[in-house]
């Protein structure tokens, strides 16, 4: 039997804002690419994720205390994410991969999901925690969440670092909601770039 969603329990202090339009850290960079600049526009340090990530990790160890889970982060762009996180998890689990991509090449507009690698096919019975970067349209995480539902885990949550306001999906658990701006850093890429940068960051061209 499926878990109830924890959104529909949480108040609105179990995720974190971002003011739309205001950069809270320093001023902009400029990145030359080909065939042009890009600028960056910090959004959210390093401290502020890994604080988000530790207040995350206490979520979900509290809603899973004494069971064993799998996560089932999607790739590539929620892998520092998840490995920041599972690190805060005192918790047994496995953790199997999957991947699915909705941008394609230098494009910022999410398109029609295509998989790159199918979830595991073991999760019958097992309670599964799904983890993303980002919630967009919902497209990807609601695809994903599809195939795994039907191998009827004994329950399914979601978890992502970011989340639109704008989105009609909801995650169980919600890192950050931020506005339409296009994101990079910590594990978000554009055309496969800046997702070791440290922080979060606006692009501009």
């Amino acid at each position: 039997m499926f878990l109830t969603p924890l959104w529909l329990a949480l108040s609105g202090s179990s995720y974190c804002s971002v003011p739309s339009g205001r950069y809270v850290l320093g001023d902009a960079a400029t990145v030359q690419t080909e065939p042009q600049s890009i600028e960056l526009h910090p959004l959210l340090s390093a401290d502020d994720i890994a604080g988000r990530v530790a207040r995350l990790a206490d979520q979900i160890a509290a809603a899973y205390a004494g069971r064993e889970i799998v996560l089932v982060p999607i790739l590539s762009g929620s892998l520092i994410f998840t490995a920041d996180l599972v690190r805060r998890l005192p918790l047994d689990m496995a953790i199997g991969v999957c991947g699915l991509s909705s941008y394609r090449g230098r494009s910022t507009r999410p398109q029609t999901p295509d998989w790159t690698l199918p979830p595991p096919d073991d999760l019958s019975g097992r309670h599964v925690l799904l983890v993303d970067d980002i919630l967009d349209t919902g497209a990807t995480l609601s695809r994903v969440a599809d195939a795994i539902a039907r191998q009827q885990p004994a329950s399914l949550r979601t978890c992502v670092l970011l989340a639109r306001r704008s989105t009609r999906v909801e995650a169980d658990y919600v890192g950050f909601r931020i506005g339409g701006d296009f994101v990079v850093g910590y594990g978000l890429d554009y055309a496969g770039r800046f997702r070791n940068l440290p922080y979060i960051a606006a692009i501009r061209r």
